[in-house]
């Protein structure tokens, strides 16, 4: 079973292909608004490049991913600016594209599936990210993609230093269908994920999704914590974490960097989500991350409802970004 697209053709659904398209409006129509003046006419000239490179980093794909871009597209020696969109296109998509390999077990190149052979149920997913994020959101509906497949879904509600995260994860598992671990406001973490996976295993679940706190501003304590809850996680199913999912609110611009630089380094981050796309106007920061730190995006947050977490298809993103009109 899959999210979006099958393995027959690898294609995201017209749905959600529209949704990313309505998705990554404001970044298309600011950050990305030159793109249709700048390959408007046939000509290359001096100006092109400097122009090129003002839209790639004021739309957050980061200084050294659009100066490696640009690098790229002029050792292509495209002759005209339709060329030089064409050969965009396609680094853009490739940079994506390249990393679509990851260090997890759920999530593949063809599908994002709960792969059963790959691991022992119960599936065990980490989310991390700062405060904010879009966490326990992305949580939310992550779980609701798998209880519509019919799994059995468990979230523990590890962010334990704020009240409301408990309640707003419960309140999600109540509206979508999955149970929740919780204990009191100021528990230990790593004791909210130990029992959340004993009764996991006990009840035969298929995946269990732990929730973290995201105190940034104290990152010696926070680290500590998640290397806490890693170890218990590698104790209770004798593997470490099938994914690490790391929680990256689209319109953070370059500060998502830092939070992709320290969150790896620490919690052995596999995959990205970008939460809050369709707020974000310099949604960029996706190719940063991909090209400065090897991780693949495999969701996106783009709107306010329940079914608004769909799979990260490059293609179908990348386009949606170059388009030359208002469609």
């Amino acid at each position: 079973m899959g999210f979006g697209r099958s393995q027959e053709d690898s294609q995201i659904s017209d749905v959600d292909r529209g949704k990313i398209k309505q998705a990554t409006k404001k970044t298309r129509l600011s950050a990305f608004s030159k793109i249709t003046g700048l390959f408007s006419m046939d000509a290359i000239s001096a100006d092109l490049w400097e122009e090129l490179e003002e839209v790639l980093i004021s739309a957050d794909v980061g200084v050294k991913t659009s100066f490696e871009i640009l690098d790229r597209l002029k050792a292509e020696k495209p002759k005209t600016r339709p060329e030089v969109k064409e050969a965009l296109r396609d680094s853009l998509i490739e940079i994506l594209e390249s990393v679509e390999e990851t260090a997890g077990k759920l999530w593949d190149n063809d599908e994002l599936n709960l792969n059963l052979k790959a691991v022992n149920s119960p599936a065990v997913v980490l989310v991390v990210g700062v405060n904010g994020s879009g966490k326990t959101t992305v949580i939310g509906r992550l779980a609701s993609l798998y209880v519509k497949e019919g799994y059995r879904v468990m979230a523990a509600a590890g962010d334990t230093y704020r009240a409301a995260a408990i309640d707003q994860l419960q309140a999600w598992g109540a509206t979508v269908g999955f149970d929740v671990i919780a204990q009191q406001p100021g528990a230990d973490p790593a004791a909210v994920a130990f029992d959340a996976i004993n009764a996991g295993k006990a009840r035969l679940y298929d995946l269990i999704i732990i929730d973290t706190a995201g105190r940034l501003q104290n990152k010696t304590s926070l680290m500590e914590e998640l290397a806490k809850i890693k170890r218990v996680i590698t104790r209770q199913i004798d593997r470490e974490p099938d994914e690490v999912l790391l929680v990256i609110d689209s319109t953070t611009g370059q500060n998502g960097l830092i939070q992709a630089e320290v969150f790896t380094k620490e919690a052995g981050v596999t995959s990205i989500a970008l939460s809050k796309l369709d707020g974000a106007g310099r949604g960029g920061i996706a190719f940063a991350i991909a090209q400065e730190y090897g991780l693949p995006v495999k969701f996106v947050g783009v709107g306010e409802h329940e079914s608004d977490l769909i799979p990260f298809i490059p293609e179908a993103f990348v386009d949606a970004l170059l388009l030359d009109r208002e469609e």
